[in-house]
């Protein structure tokens, strides 16, 4: 009984015994078995995934093709890839139709386009010279029809993609995204291209003389010729200077203009005999001006009084920068007319824009000496109240009452002034609100006693090269007028008509002033069609030579 004993023992300490030796090689077949399995599902994952592609194939067939194209005939491997080439073209037809059908293009071309070529794709290899000759074949591929069936696939595939070429847009959002905004800047550039050619034509139609309005000037210019003892100069009236009265100057070489604001002051008067108009113009049209109110004298026992700017002695170059300015400006075009530097040409653009009469505000209590105040008023407005309520201001010891029109950043000082300019940023605030020109009412004493018009001097000398501001008269009445500018109500001047079509007629309405400032003149053919009435109403249509010239018409 002691040797089965002894002989078991000492089997386990050398092989573990007989149990041991069977579980260590059961182990080693368990683990061999499962990989060969997991190699077997892999191998059938492969040859089975073609099975999954719209094109057909007849059972195990193709499978076996494909698993001994790479160790038999090299056409087998070429039409392998000639149908994986077709696979993968029908799946992106599939996928370009399934987002169609998302974005609820059913009924579109495209959809259709896309349904019929995932069906020739699928149709080709059912043909039956196809599934003979490559598919079900157990014998080597015939070449030539592989190369028929080769050229079929491309063909197909060359129309996929020319239409996912075409179409690629409507479903690439990147792609759409880039288009729009390469179409805005497109836009954006022919809009500011248009927005300059408009504005260069607008300028120059705003500067020539209507044929209306050249026609009415030599009208009345041929009547004081054919009936010079009808229009004498007259003895100055002493109400030209009565201070009591309300008084009025107006700067302006366009006589239908001057009428109209004549017309309209005193048409909305309620005591329009208080009235008194001072009207400057130039050499040119001052016979024009005098003969047409001497034919259509103002009514309601107002005044008016005309001169031309060199009726004032002291508006000489000796005295005025303006004409100074003017008069080296010419000499210099004659002696350098053809320098072309950047400099010369700025002067000349600039000095171009300088006008005499549109300064001729800065002058206003040496023209008129004994008047306490006085309002201006530009020839492109239309005054639809009375305005005698003006006069009556507290003025506050400013000198310039007008209509403040900043609106957030814009219309402030630095859109005006050369801020970069040392004299500029020490003296004046950029964020400044500014005021408008075309009605003011000036208190021409305070004016006398705080020397505004040797400040205008001043800042009109210092920019003799441009530098402190481009052009314009605003400028420097902004820079005269700094701290001597008393606001006004908004409803005293409407702006704009001039250019800005989205004015409410609501504000235009409860104006006491509206303003046809900008290029768009109402008697232009550009002017605003919805505000042009506002200023033909109060157009003398019952004048002669108005008829005869074809105003508003």
């Amino acid at each position: 009984m002691a040797v089965p004993l002894r002989g078991g023992g000492g089997g386990r300490s050398a092989f573990g015994g007989s149990g041991g030796l069977r579980s260590f090689f059961s182990y080693r077949i368990f683990i061999s078995a499962v990989f060969f399995l997991l190699f077997l599902a892999t191998l059938s994952a492969l040859f089975t995934s073609h099975h999954d592609s719209v094109l057909p194939s007849s059972g195990n067939t193709y499978v076996h093709h494909t698993y001994m194209a790479l160790n038999s005939d090299p056409l087998k491997t070429r039409l392998d890839l000639i149908y994986k080439q077709a696979n993968d073209h029908i799946t992106l037809i599939n996928a370009y139709a399934a987002y169609a059908r998302k974005l609820k293009l059913d009924i579109s071309r495209q959809l259709k386009q896309f349904d019929d070529l995932a069906k020739n794709f699928s149709d080709l290899s059912t043909k039956p010279n196809y599934r003979a000759s490559l598919f079900e074949t157990q014998g080597a591929v015939d070449e030539d029809v592989l190369r028929q069936f080769e050229k079929e696939v491309k063909d197909r595939v060359k129309i996929v993609r020319l239409m996912i070429s075409e179409s690629k847009e409507n479903y690439d959002n990147q792609l759409k995204i880039q288009k729009l905004k390469d179409t805005i800047f497109a836009v954006n550039d022919l809009r500011v291209k248009a927005k300059k050619n408009g504005a260069f034509a607008s300028a120059i139609a705003a500067r020539s003389t209507p044929k209306s309005l050249h026609c009415l000037a030599m009208r009345l210019v041929g009547e004081r010729i054919a009936n010079p003892e009808k229009y004498k100069d007259e003895e100055p009236d002493p109400e030209f200077e009565d201070p009591t009265l309300y008084h009025y100057a107006i700067a302006s070489d366009n006589v239908i203009a001057v009428s109209v604001v004549v017309n309209s002051v005193i048409k909305n008067a309620e005591e329009p005999w208080k009235h008194v108009f001072h009207i400057v113009t130039d050499r040119m049209n001052v016979a024009a001006m005098k003969v047409w109110f001497k034919m259509r004298p103002v009514q309601g026992g107002a005044r008016v009084e005309i001169k031309v700017i060199e009726d004032f002695p002291f508006l000489n170059a000796s005295y005025v920068p303006v004409l100074r300015q003017l008069e080296f400006a010419k000499f210099r075009t004659l002696k350098i007319g053809g320098e072309n530097s950047s400099s010369a040409s700025m002067n000349s653009k600039n000095s171009n824009n300088l006008s005499m009469l549109d300064h001729l505000q800065f002058y206003l209590p040496e023209m008129y000496p004994k008047l306490h105040k006085i309002l201006y008023l530009e020839d492109d407005v239309v005054v639809q109240k009375d305005l005698t309520g003006l006069w009556n201001i507290d003025m506050n010891g400013k000198v310039n009452g007008a209509v403040e029109t900043c609106f957030g950043p814009f219309h402030r000082y630095a859109q005006y002034l050369n801020f970069s300019h040392p004299l500029i940023k020490e003296k004046f605030n950029p964020k400044a609100c500014a005021w408008a020109y075309g009605m003011n009412i000036f208190d021409l004493d305070t004016w006398r006693r705080d020397k505004c018009t040797e400040e205008y001097h001043y800042w009109q000398n210092l920019n003799e090269d441009w530098t402190l501001w481009s052009s314009g008269t605003l400028p420097p009445g902004l820079m005269t007028f700094y701290s001597t500018t008393k606001s006004l109500d908004k409803s005293w001047h409407v702006l704009g008509l001039g250019y800005n079509p989205g004015i409410s007629m609501d504000e235009i309405n409860n104006a006491a002033v509206i303003h046809y400032n900008g290029n768009m003149k109402p008697w232009l053919d550009i002017a605003l069609n919805q505000y042009k009435s506002l200023w033909t109403k109060y157009v003398d249509n019952d004048m002669e030579f108005v008829q005869m010239c074809n105003f508003g018409l």
